[in-house]
């Protein structure tokens, strides 16, 4: 069964980047603009792994993050970070909302693969 992976990132160039290389690996990909977009596209089309930015407008990830923990059937989905943040604080931030994961941009696309089946597993 092909697995669904939801991207959030404000950045074409970044989704179309994420999209090439979970597409080539295999994943149907969805895609949001936003935290606010990311939580409507969830709850309306649901996700087997959620890759996320952190600084959005409207909606960050640390938001997203947290509106996504609190709808029962996305407790247990994994949550990738991907953002240029690499701050420590910020990171426990994202881990105290939830988050599974942390990738730092630019992304190796081979290892962003690896991290989504790792945790899709």
């Amino acid at each position: 069964m092909i697995k669904t992976v939801l991207t959030v990132d404000d950045s074409r160039t970044m989704r179309d980047m994420l999209m090439l290389a979970l597409v080539e690996a295999g994943y149907r990909v969805i895609q949001a603009v936003d935290g606010i977009d990311g939580l409507e596209t969830l709850s309306a089309e649901g996700a087997d792994v959620v890759i996320t930015d952190i600084n959005m407008p409207r909606m960050d990830g640390f938001g997203f993050i947290e509106g996504a923990r609190a709808d029962p059937r996305y407790r247990a989905t994994p949550i990738l970070v991907l953002t240029t943040e690499s701050d420590a604080v910020k990171k426990q931030r994202a881990r105290d909302a939830g988050a599974t994961g942390w990738i730092v941009k630019p992304f190796d696309p081979v290892k962003l693969v690896d991290a989504v089946r790792r945790v899709a597993a």
